[in-house]
């Protein structure tokens, strides 16, 4: 098994996708600080577009089945609005805002 590395983590939350806007929640900004414990826990510091997001049990489930198909046991996932999302800029180029 390999070692347990932030690039790892990164390249299995860039296969969790937002249902609702349809990238994943690396690439759209949602994940502020990943923090490796050991091989086999995981503190995630994440927010989401808003507070009352209706998939932020889904998300966290997302999360944590793409980390243990790297063998992480134990994802701890923290949220927070501060600060509040905005989408990164090279997202709102794409999206021409």
């Amino acid at each position: 098994m390999q070692k347990l590395t932030k690039e790892l983590i990164i390249k299995q939350l860039e296969t969790v996708i937002d249902p609702h806007i349809g990238l994943d929640i690396w690439t759209l900004g949602f994940i502020y600080e990943i923090n490796i414990k050991d091989d086999k826990n995981v503190h995630i510091l994440m927010t989401l577009t808003t507070p009352m997001c209706p998939l932020d049990g889904d998300i966290k489930s997302m999360i944590g089945d793409a980390l243990a198909e790297i063998g992480v046991e134990n994802v701890e996932v923290e949220k927070t609005f501060d600060p509040p999302w905005t989408p990164p800029e090279a997202l709102r180029r794409m999206m021409g805002v």
